[in-house]
């Protein structure tokens, strides 16, 4: 397993985590799960999943090796009249919280995690009033570790990062959300797609590369779209793609840490766990999507390194991805010049041979993106 770090919070995770928010299985089953995980080097666990019979098939099979996970709880997942409800009322939100803490048996969380929110007002309204007053103060007694945030809407983590208080966000992302435009319903990213334009949203696109200048983690949900990207009748792109293809996508974004699946079966985990030792083959989703019949990238560069190798020994992922972080300023910030600098080769040693650009999937004129990086960097 390898281990990224998330944001500047100084945790180190695991680039596939867990997300076992719909195990309604025995105890016994749920217990398989998370040793199958932990034994292929899996840390990070979320669970916003209010129902106490997960919760406590959780704690059971966490039990004996609590301080090896990283846990994402949440602050608004309640349990009310028998189903899970979001609520930002602290009466009901704070005893669901103490509730998951000690039904997974653990006396901290290490991500505080301001549960689920997908509209601008009410971001701001949590930010500036007591819910946040109460996760901030549960940071201060050492309960939470590192405050974060969930959303399926780029506008809210982007005010997010912008605020300042939040130091990582779970986030929803795959090749075919990224295509989708900005909303506060997420029911328009579960629908049929037909709002999906060719290539990535470009909200969606800053939103990751302000999260990696800013030092805000990402951690992902839904990678792979609800299941649907695994199936050729359900993908928008018309072809099916793996589940080490799809979690290659994310762990390509910018900031992007750990990518949680919502493994059911041990089966299901070890096809995550797959990523580790894939070959460049097994990688490879840009094949997939430049040859789909639907929704392609072309001319966007999504750092998947088909470009690969460069006859002076530059990497031109690497190199694209610190280019368009630095167009995000007005003036190339310090910290991303010298990362660049470290480069063992950087743009302008670029000899315009161009004999990288037929390896692209998506058609991206790369000579020329060497030459205006090297004047970017000048």
């Amino acid at each position: 397993m390898r281990y990224r770090e998330l944001g500047t919070t100084g945790l180190r995770v695991s680039e596939i985590g867990f997300g076992p928010e719909w195990m309604k299985g025995t105890p016994e089953e749920t217990r398989a799960v998370a040793e199958a995980c932990r034994e292929g080097g899996v840390n990070l666990l979320d669970c916003w999943m209010s129902d106490p019979l997960i919760r406590d098939n959780l704690g059971y099979a966490m039990k004996g090796h609590t301080d090896e996970w990283i846990v994402q709880g949440h602050l608004g997942a309640c349990w009310i009249d028998g189903q899970y409800q979001r609520s930002r009322d602290l009466a009901q939100a704070v005893p669901a919280f103490e509730d998951e803490l000690r039904r997974l048996g653990v006396d901290h969380f290490d991500l505080g995690m301001l549960h689920y929110i997908d509209n601008l007002e009410e971001f701001n309204e949590c930010m500036q009033g007591e819910f946040f007053e109460y996760m901030h103060g549960r940071k201060e007694t050492g309960v939470v570790g590192h405050i974060g945030l969930s959303t399926h809407n780029p506008h809210v983590a982007r005010a997010a990062v912008e605020s300042g208080q939040v130091e990582a966000i779970m986030f929803s992302i795959n090749p075919a959300f990224d295509m989708m435009p900005p909303s506060d319903d997420i029911n328009t990213l579960f629908g049929d797609f037909g709002e999906a334009g060719e290539g990535i949203d470009p909200v969606r696109d800053s939103l990751y590369k302000l999260c990696e200048a800013r030092g805000v983690g990402l951690t992902v949900m839904k990678p792979y779209a609800g299941g649907r990207l695994l199936s050729a009748e359900t993908s928008p792109f018309g072809v099916p793609l793996t589940a080490v293809q799809c979690i290659h996508y994310c762990l390509t974004r910018p900031a992007v840490a750990s990518v949680l699946g919502g493994y059911k079966t041990v089966a299901e985990v070890q096809d995550a766990l797959a990523y580790e030792d894939a070959s460049p083959d097994e990688l490879d989703y840009a094949s997939v999507l430049a040859g789909a019949p639907a929704h392609a990238y072309f001319g966007q560069c999504t750092y998947c390194g088909h470009c690969q190798p460069c006859v002076v020994g530059i990497d031109i992922a690497t190199v694209n991805k610190f280019a368009d972080l630095a167009k995000m300023q007005d003036e190339v910030p310090e910290s991303i010049r010298a990362h660049y600098a470290a480069l063992p080769a950087t743009a302008a040693d670029c000899i315009g041979c161009a004999s990288c650009e037929p390896n692209c999937p998506f058609g991206v004129p790369i000579a020329a993106r060497m030459a205006e990086t090297a004047a970017l960097f000048a």
